[in-house]
């Protein structure tokens, strides 16, 4: 019987055989190595991992469909069901002493955004993210300076990850479809950051504040936090606005004080 899609969770269920073979063959498991996969719903991903030999921990919110993957045949050797919310889960616990995990999912699109910042502040412990999400959202973290999506997800994304859009899928290889496309996306931790952000907290404050309200100045956004004479010796222009600017120049401002 198949589980009724539930809005509240933003639930879009993967249905289609070759979209499904195209995204395991991008994350490419192999055999014996531990997937830690979100919202994984029916199952359209996780079982077609295990085929391919993934040791798999799923995170899954309903706990009606997590209780169906605790009941198939494959959970408690190579099947580890954590009914729960992945914006509250600590992915250290989930990993054995030294190990980094490799992320995978179809993220809800109602809490894409949080969940992908709660990732990047847990880094430490991954290895990369292969994950389905709205177009759109793929495109403003793979945005550039200058670009109308960029902001302040790319920037954050900037700082944290190699982003790579993979492919886009389209609504009718889900159940219900959605009303927009999806793209599959890769994000790859860096060994070496190409810019350095000595206090993290302020940088993610700086970007926040410089993108809160796009058409004010760097001057107006950042009142208060970074002053003019700040601003220039960070080397930008306080009447400049935050999407002209590359990531490594919010990194400067950070450093900057009023």
């Amino acid at each position: 019987m198949k589980h009724q899609p539930r809005k509240r969770f933003g639930q879009h269920f993967l249905h289609d055989p070759t979209v499904i073979e195209r995204i395991v063959r991008a994350i490419d498991p192999a055999s014996g190595e531990r997937l830690v996969e979100i919202g994984p719903g029916e199952g359209a991903l996780t079982l077609p991992l295990l085929a391919r030999g993934a040791r798999l921990t799923v995170i899954e919110l309903d706990r009606d469909l997590a209780a169906r993957l605790e009941a198939r045949p494959e959970a408690g050797d190579t099947l580890a069901v954590v009914q729960g919310d992945a914006l509250k889960i600590q992915l250290a616990d989930l990993a054995a002493p030294g190990e980094r995990l490799r992320l995978v999912g179809n993220l809800p699109y109602n809490v894409s955004t949080p969940l992908l910042f709660r990732f990047i502040a847990q880094l430490a412990v991954i290895r990369d993210m292969h994950f389905m999400l709205q177009r759109e959202v793929v495109e403003r973290m793979a945005a550039g300076p200058g670009s109308k999506a960029y902001g302040r997800l790319s920037v954050m994304l900037a700082v944290a990850c190699r982003v790579e859009p993979l492919f886009d899928i389209g609504p009718g290889a889900f159940r219900p479809p959605p009303r927009v496309w999806s793209s599959v996306v890769r994000l790859t931790p860096w060994a070496e950051p190409s810019f350095a952000v000595p206090d993290p907290g302020r940088f993610a404050e700086v970007v926040r504040r410089a993108f809160g309200q796009r058409r004010k100045t760097l001057r107006n956004a950042l009142s208060g936090l970074v002053d003019a004479d700040g601003i220039r010796e960070a080397g930008c222009d306080p009447g400049a606005r935050a999407e002209t600017l590359p990531p490594e120049a919010f990194a400067r401002l950070a450093l900057a004080r009023c």
